[in-house]
C-alpha cells in the first residue's frame, strides 16, 4: 500500500501531473475528449493551483507508491452556498492502475471529517458514486452543470 502524506510546496509540479492523469483516467468516458484535453493543457495554470492549494490549505494528502504520487485527497468546510452540511470532500483521486486496491478507501478515512459531509460527483460516473454509497453518502437531489467539462454533477451528502 502507498505511503500517505500532506502534500509540500515541493510537490506541486508532481501533484498537477498526477492529478490531471486521474482527470484523464476518471473523465474520459463521461466527457468529450477534446474539451477535456483543453482543460487539461494549460500545466501551468495547473501547477500555480496546486502550489496555491498546498499553500493555503487545506491539506492536500498524497498516496506515494516507488517515489510516484499515485493519488491524494482533500476535505474541508463546505463551498456551497447553501450548505447541506458543514463539511466537504473535495477531491479523491487515485490513478486506474490503484483502482480496486483499497487506496481510495484509505484516502477517504485519513480525510473524513468529523460530521456530515457533502461531495459533487458526476452524475454519469458509477463507479463514483458507488464508492460514495458503500461510504454512506446518498445523493441529496442537488444538481449543478459543470461548464468546465459540460457535464452534469451530482451533490451527494452524508449526515
Amino acid at each position: 500500500m502507498p505511503t500517505l502524506r500532506l502534500a509540500v510546496p515541493a510537490d506541486a509540479v508532481a501533484g498537477a501531473a498526477m492529478h490531471a492523469a486521474c482527470w484523464r483516467e476518471a473523465y474520459a468516458p463521461y466527457v468529450d475528449e477534446e474539451l477535456l484535453e483543453r482543460r487539461l493543457a494549460d500545466v501551468a495554470r495547473w501547477n500555480a493551483a496546486w502550489l496555491r492549494h498546498i499553500v493555503d490549505g487545506p491539506p492536500r494528502l498524497l498516496a506515494e507508491a516507488d517515489g510516484e504520487l499515485v493519488g491524494f485527497a482533500a476535505a474541508g468546510p463546505s463551498r456551497d452556498d447553501d450548505p447541506p452540511t458543514p463539511h466537504e470532500l473535495y477531491a479523491i483521486y487515485v490513478r486506474a492502475s490503484w483502482w480496486g486496491t483499497g487506496l481510495g478507501q484509505t484516502l477517504w478515512e485519513a480525510v473524513a471529517p468529523d460530521g456530515p459531509c457533502s461531495l459533487w460527483v458526476l452524475e454519469a460516473n458509477a463507479r463514483a458514486q458507488g464508492f460514495y454509497r458503500r461510504n454512506g453518502f446518498v445523493a441529496d437531489g442537488a444538481r449543478e452543470h459543470y461548464a468546465g467539462l459540460d457535464a452534469s454533477e451530482i451533490r451527494m451528502v452524508k449526515t
